[in-house]
């Protein structure tokens, strides 16, 4: 099935919006989408929420005959599987030009920047080794679909672990969980992939852009990069040039974006083994949300409220308040007390947020 495009006048409204500097869902122009981690009951399966986007990636193992190249070295494979279920764009058993690139992109983030320990999955040298396999499957489609995927495998491998063995000369034994307790995967460090969208020939730029901003863009980077400042992807698509300053700036917004998004990470993998350590609840029903990953820190700031008398048969009311922000999401309920003929209007600020 065809994608459906967008009218001529949706365009023009989001590219005017952008000139306005304001997105369709209220985002400032660096603002993730609420992002949700769930797990599963079985180790290695992991699932993802960022915004409406959603990604399922689950870890599995086998043993197997290593590489000629590597002898001694496990396998990393990773696949993707776009269905319709996630859009009625993709088909079954035909991966998409966009399938394909998640596919490769996720590859070189987590194949060739050496995340995993891939020695440590060797049994016997040049016979026998394990297999990591990272199935990523996209249940649902709106927009940045690389981060969501990203995010989901590196925290389904650290999730992870695999059965122990036991070698007996050239007869390995895999022990089940009863008889000893699975080994997690040695992850050097949490490559995540931080996608931006240029417009009007990179003018505006935005992070964690939606699926109707990404039909409207003229072009995309993505940065794969850990919270150790180092680089492990980089790819540009789109009929655009960029300057070094605009590649610079942002590396330094993906540093900020992966090193909040790999504390949530981690705290949610350190819940998520207090819960199976305790006996408490465990699966997708215990979540850890983090409502935004934003650059922007927004600290309050007092206002000055100035109240006027008046009678009830004179002019207009009049309530003034100087601040430099914005007031967001609760807006000053005005209370009147009525007192000697005389009305007093107090504003109560429930939550002062200052927008930049």
């Amino acid at each position: 099935m065809r994608e459906t495009p967008l009218s001529n006048c949706e365009r023009e409204f989001i590219r005017k919006a952008l000139g306005e500097r304001k997105r369709l869902d209220g985002r400032q122009a660096y603002d993730y989408r609420t992002l949700k981690i769930a797990f599963g009951y079985d180790r290695g399966c992991c699932r993802v929420d960022l915004g409406q986007t959603r990604v399922l990636a689950q870890v599995s193992c086998e043993i197997t005959s290593p590489k000629q190249q590597r002898p001694s070295d496990g396998v990393l494979f990773v696949n993707v599987e776009l269905s319709p279920m996630a859009s009625p764009v993709f088909e079954v058993g035909r991966m998409s030009d966009q399938g394909v690139e998640i596919n490769r992109i996720l590859e070189r983030c987590l194949k060739e920047s050496r995340c995993v320990d891939t020695e440590s999955l060797c049994i016997i040298a040049g016979e026998k080794v394990w297999q990591i396999r990272v199935d990523v499957h996209v249940m649902n489609h709106d927009g940045n679909l690389i981060d969501c995927s990203s995010i989901a495998a590196i925290t389904a491998l650290a999730h992870f672990r695999r059965p122990d063995v036991t070698v007996d000369g050239t007869d390995v034994i895999v022990h089940t969980i009863e008889e000893k307790d699975p080994l997690p995967l040695s992850v050097h460090h949490m490559p995540i992939c931080v996608s931006f969208s240029f417009y009007e020939q990179g003018k505006f730029l935005l992070v964690d852009p939606s699926d109707k901003e990404e039909k409207v863009m003229d072009g995309k980077m993505v940065i794969g990069m850990n919270k150790h400042r180092e680089i492990c992807s980089l790819q540009v698509t789109g009929q655009m040039l960029l300057l070094k300053d605009q590649v610079l700036r942002c590396s330094n917004i993906a540093v900020v974006k992966v090193t909040e998004i790999t504390e949530w990470i981690q705290k949610a993998l350190e819940n998520d083994r207090q819960a199976r350590s305790n006996g408490e609840r465990f699966g997708f029903r215990e979540a850890v949300v983090m409502d935004t990953v934003t650059t922007n820190q927004m600290n309050p700031e007092k206002i000055k409220v100035e109240e006027t008398d008046q009678s009830p048969a004179g002019s207009d009311d009049e309530v003034t308040m100087e601040t430099s922000g914005h007031l967001s999401d609760e807006y000053p309920c005005k209370e009147a007390y009525e007192s000697n003929s005389t009305y007093f209007y107090y504003i109560n600020v429930r939550r002062l947020n200052i927008m930049f």
